[in-house]
């Protein structure tokens, strides 16, 4: 079959022949109609990502659109490490895939599931109550970024603040259900920041860190519950905290991504976001190419998320 290939992770995938995969008993064999390239699988493609790079070759890509081998069209999760979804078959076992409407836009729901999911699943997993709360999404000018604003106020978020780098971005996020945007730069807009319940992360490292104690810092009640969720760490992997930022206030720090939350999680939060997703809602900007164009726009960053069809 036709895949995108990883023989060398300092190198982008090629284009070539790879050996079809053979599902299982527990698995299904999947025709690839759809699939993305983030961050997330740039990462596992160059083996910089915390889970387990998988021996050479392989195909990258974590999810995609499909059909079953009887005709079901399908969003999937993949997770044989040999057998990306970046391939004109891939495998994937039962509990990993979920049925789309017919009608479905398979570039955009290839596309926006990923982002969506970060938020999505960090809102309804690890926040707790969300209706009435005060959310603030760091890192709110990306992909994932602007999905969780939506995501919040969907939600019945009582406000929501979004802080980002991009300015002119950041600013259009007002027509998107932030109530308060502000650039990340913006020294005197970030200590005027409104309080927060929870706090979604995509940043991490210094930006985060400034955030957080500004945030801390500023509270009339030092004991009020602050749930800070480390969804991305595009800032970078590290972040430098006082001891006593955790001793003298609120403030409970959880990770939200692969690892942290059960296969049930998902069977049990996903169906609800495929939904959203096929209404329209959530849904990232997409440029759609040719899977034998994967060299040559391996490393494409635009603002529309890469869709690669076999």
């Amino acid at each position: 079959m036709k895949a995108a290939i990883v023989t060398h992770l300092d190198q982008a995938p090629i284009y070539g022949d790879f050996p079809a995969p053979k599902p299982a008993p527990e698995e299904a064999l999947i025709s690839v109609l759809a699939s993305s390239v983030n961050q997330r699988v740039r990462s596992q493609a160059d083996g910089s990502h915390y889970t387990k790079t998988p021996e050479l070759p392989f195909v990258p890509g974590l999810d995609g659109v499909g059909r079953t081998s009887d005709g079901q069209l399908v969003y999937f999760l993949t997770r044989d490490p040999k057998f990306g979804a970046l391939a004109e078959q891939t495998v994937t076992q039962q509990q990993l895939m979920f049925p789309l409407p017919e009608d479905a836009d398979l570039a955009k729901i290839a596309a926006s599931v990923n982002p969506a999911m970060a938020g999505w699943m960090a809102l309804h997993i690890k926040a707790g109550q969300v209706v009435g709360k005060r959310v603030l999404v760091l890192g709110a000018t990306g992909a994932a970024g602007t999905a969780a604003v939506q995501i919040a106020k969907t939600m019945g978020a009582s406000h929501v603040a979004a802080v980002g780098r991009n300015p002119d971005k950041v600013a259009a996020l007002s027509d998107l259900g932030a109530d308060t945007t502000v650039q990340l730069d913006d020294n005197i807009a970030l200590a005027a920041l409104p309080p927060a319940d929870i706090v979604l992360d995509f940043l991490w490292g210094a930006p985060s860190a400034t955030v957080m104690m500004t945030l801390l810092k500023a509270r009339r009640d030092h004991a009020a519950k602050l749930i800070w969720i480390e969804i991305g760490g595009a800032a970078g992997p590290t972040l430098s905290l006082p001891a006593a930022a955790l001793r003298s206030t609120g403030l409970t720090l959880v990770g939200s991504g692969q690892g942290s939350m059960t296969l049930a999680d998902y069977q049990r939060e996903l169906p609800a976001l495929f939904t959203a997703l096929a209404a329209g809602k959530f849904v990232t900007p997409t440029t759609v190419l040719s899977l034998s164009q994967v060299h040559d726009h391996w490393q494409d960053r635009g603002a529309a998320r890469l869709v690669f069809q076999p």
